[in-house]
């Protein structure tokens, strides 16, 4: 579920950064992303060896 929400706000910026629209928003949708994606990594499963 994450991960589908990280793509979908990289491929708005990726649109919005291409056509020009948006402006700050633009920025601001990768932002989140990548904190989106540090989070996840941050929390993800852990193996106990």
């Amino acid at each position: 579920m994450l991960w589908t929400i990280i793509a979908i706000l990289l491929v708005l910026w990726l649109v919005g950064l291409v056509g020009n629209i948006g402006g700050s928003l633009i920025h601001l949708l990768l932002v989140i992303a990548l904190i989106a994606f540090v989070f996840n990594l941050l929390s993800g499963r852990r193996t106990m060896v």
